[in-house]
């Protein structure tokens, strides 16, 4: 998730389940190279554990200086070749990657000269899954510890059907563990893509996103969860962007429309708190 997974949010998903975290996709080249990059793109702490460090590059030189410079403070690293977003695919990064194997191969094999923890990539499947085969064995072929398969094509939205048969043929062909993601948004979801693919485990974004809590049985965000995401939003001074579309997100489907409207034009975290205070009983004095 670019911009999302930050480490507030981080700590509230392994409230409810959650195992691994991913951190948002982070630039390589630009944390190589500016050091308040690194200061506000990743921070951490002891209960953060497992964390994947998630960077997207196009060169090995600059993912493997990336990683060498978390890889002390970090679970693993992971290779982003899923971002779909244009402006990726134009800097040759994210699922760009996926139309250059060779690419892929070599900036796995250059980041595990480096670091010494597990090293992962995210991808999506092809079009022709004969070329998504192809791309696994080139990745296994460097030593990759494991892998993330997103169901779909670059080109496909989100709202159309994940590729279960996809999914299942990179599990049957990789000898590495293999993680799934595409439209998992409740435990029910997981089952299915456990039973149709055979994958050691599920990742889930946009879901978690609108429920942190749904890993731990909760078919909406519980306002607990809610209130302890601006608890911990607040003590790590989150900014007003990312405070706002958490909680955006986390009251989409529990919040009217009328008061939505409302809620998402709030300018400021001051105007937040008190429209959470007003109507919804948040008690300030316990955020502190």
């Amino acid at each position: 998730m670019v911009r999302y997974s930050k480490l507030p949010f981080r700590e509230l998903v392994r409230k409810y389940n959650v195992d691994i975290a991913y951190t948002p996709m982070i630039l390589a080249d630009v944390f190589k190279n500016s050091e308040m990059a690194r200061e506000t793109d990743y921070s951490t702490n002891e209960a953060d554990d497992p964390v994947v460090v998630q960077f997207a590059a196009s060169n090995g030189v600059d993912l493997a200086a990336a990683a060498e410079m978390v890889a002390p403070f970090a679970g693993g690293i992971d290779l982003n070749c899923g971002c779909p977003q244009k402006w990726a695919i134009q800097e040759h990064i994210g699922s760009y990657l996926m139309s250059d194997p060779e690419a892929v191969r070599d900036m796995v094999k250059t980041m595990k000269g480096r670091v010494n923890i597990p090293c992962s990539i995210k991808i999506r499947v092809h079009p022709d899954l004969k070329e998504t085969y192809e791309f696994v064995k080139r990745a296994e072929s460097v030593g990759v510890d494991f892998l993330t398969v997103h169901g779909r094509t670059r080109s496909q939205k989100s709202t159309e059907p994940v590729n279960f048969d996809g999914i299942k043929l990179v599990k049957e062909t990789a000898s590495v563990p293999v993680i799934a993601n595409g439209s998992i948004f409740s435990n029910e979801d997981a089952e299915e893509m456990y039973n149709k693919t055979g994958v050691n485990g599920v990742m889930s974004a946009r879901g978690l996103l609108q429920n942190p809590a749904f890993f731990a049985g909760y078919e909406v965000p519980p306002w607990e969860c809610i209130e302890e995401y601006v608890r911990l939003a607040l003590a790590y001074g989150t900014n007003h962007f990312i405070f706002h579309h958490h909680l955006m997100y986390m009251f989409e489907d529990i919040m009217s429309n009328a008061e939505r409207k409302t809620f998402n034009t709030l300018s400021s975290i001051p105007a937040i708190l008190d429209h959470l205070e007003s109507n919804w009983g948040l008690d300030v004095t316990k955020l502190v």
